[in-house]
């Protein structure tokens, strides 16, 4: 009989107790269509949820259908497995789903980013046979806007539905909204398929600290500005952000508070900006107005911290992470009620919110101009307190880890 090694029933005890935690832990693969930053609050969203401190020793791998090739894919802060170039604007490529059903029995679940393009459809196909379960992010493309701004389009959509994008919603374990009125406003958009709802919260990381040199980065974008105050406006430059609302209510205020401008910064997929600079010069404001492009790190950050208030007058937001970090800034926020977290702002008190028309934007700017110095100080402490409370990035990874732990478990079973 051997006798015991001093210390090893310890030894097993801790062996036990590491295997116990590494089989707590997940492996997650996030399906987008593309890591560009230039793709605005989805590739953030899952950057900042993947980066924040509850996701901890938990993996976290991205497959896309960007080229390899792309600059902004080995500059991507977790590993990406990037199967494009797709073709077209949908993006198919056979890789990508390949790659699913020939990797995806490595990983726990996969999270789906969005809808109407082949990385849900192509992810969908590549989980089935991978036998992969996933949830979905549907990242307000199911909102009625689409279809009253584009009621072609829209059916097209249906019909796409009906053939496959349905199906993926169908077979996902849960289809994810970042706020209850998401979930609302994506009820009854297409028929021909049912899918299980769930709420989660969504949300940014604590900025970095303040520093001199975040905005002296900003004023460097903007040199003309000088040191002039300005409402800022930093997002998409898209149809429906609202841009030539905010231009046509800067120009009629713009003599009454000659000591403000105006930024509209942000990157343009469009081709957009041409149009909007000619409203703002044949309305006679372009000498107030100031486009420094997409800003990112120091300079964003010294955009939103150097901003008199933040403006997003869109016409249909999903979530608005620009709203978050503008808030997480201590920067006011004047909103319209179609960014869907309206509710959580107006209740923080961190700003206004009115309607998405010309007259609503206009009050939203007057509001604002119109305020006592005591009450705009006040705002700014609201702002801050409206973020902790309702927009912190832990709570919202918190969420997807208990959704995944339901797939994970269910998986085993």
């Amino acid at each position: 009989m051997s006798t015991p090694i001093p210390g090893s029933k310890l030894l097993q005890s801790l062996v036990l107790v590491t295997s116990e935690r590494q089989e707590d832990l997940v492996k997650l693969l996030h399906v987008i269509a593309s890591v560009d930053p230039a793709g605005g609050g989805p590739v953030e969203g899952m950057k900042l949820i993947s980066s924040s401190p509850p996701m901890g020793s938990h993996t976290t791998e991205v497959v896309t259908l960007d080229s390899p090739a792309s600059r902004f894919v080995s500059e991507f802060p977790f590993k990406v497995h990037a199967c494009g170039p797709g073709w077209g604007r949908y993006g198919y490529t056979s890789k990508l789903s390949n790659w699913i059903a020939k990797h995806g029995p490595q990983f726990d679940a996969a999270v789906f980013h969005g809808l109407w393009n082949h990385s849900a459809i192509g992810g969908w196909q590549g989980s089935r046979r991978a036998n992969l379960p996933y949830v979905l992010y549907s990242h307000g493309m199911m909102d009625p806007w689409f279809r009253n701004a584009y009621p072609f389009k829209h059916w097209m959509k249906q019909v796409f539905w009906l053939a496959v994008q349905g199906r993926v919603l169908r077979d996902a374990n849960e289809v994810l909204f970042t706020c209850e009125e998401e979930r609302q406003l994506a009820r009854g958009g297409f028929f021909g398929y049912n899918y299980r709802e769930r709420v989660v919260s969504y949300g940014i990381a604590v900025p970095p600290p303040i520093t001199p040199l975040q905005e002296s980065w900003f004023r460097k974008t903007v040199p003309e500005l000088a040191g002039r105050r300005f409402f800022l406006f930093l997002s998409r430059i898209h149809e429906k952000k609202g841009c030539d609302l905010l231009l046509t209510a800067f120009a009629e205020l713009a003599s009454s508070f000659p000591e403000i401008d105006l930024v509209i910064a942000g990157p343009d997929q469009h081709g957009l900006t041409a149009r909007l600079k000619m409203q703002a010069r044949q309305a006679g404001i372009e000498k107030r107005v100031h486009w420094p492009g997409m800003l990112t790190g120091e300079a964003k950050w010294g955009a939103f911290r150097a901003a008199e208030a933040f403006i997003l007058p869109s016409h249909q937001e999903n979530f608005g992470i620009v709203v978050a970090e503008a808030m997480a800034c201590g920067t006011p926020v004047l909103i319209t009620n179609k960014v869907n977290i309206w509710r959580e702002v107006a209740k923080s008190g961190a700003g206004y919110v009115q309607d998405d028309t010309k007259d609503g934007v206009t009050r939203l700017l007057t509001d604002w101009l119109q305020l006592k110095e005591d009450d705009r100080s006040f705002c700014r402490v609201q702002a801050l307190r409206g973020f902790e409370r309702f927009f912190r990035v832990e709570k919202a990874a918190t969420d997807l880890l208990a959704a995944v732990e339901v797939m994970k478990r269910d998986r085993k079973v």
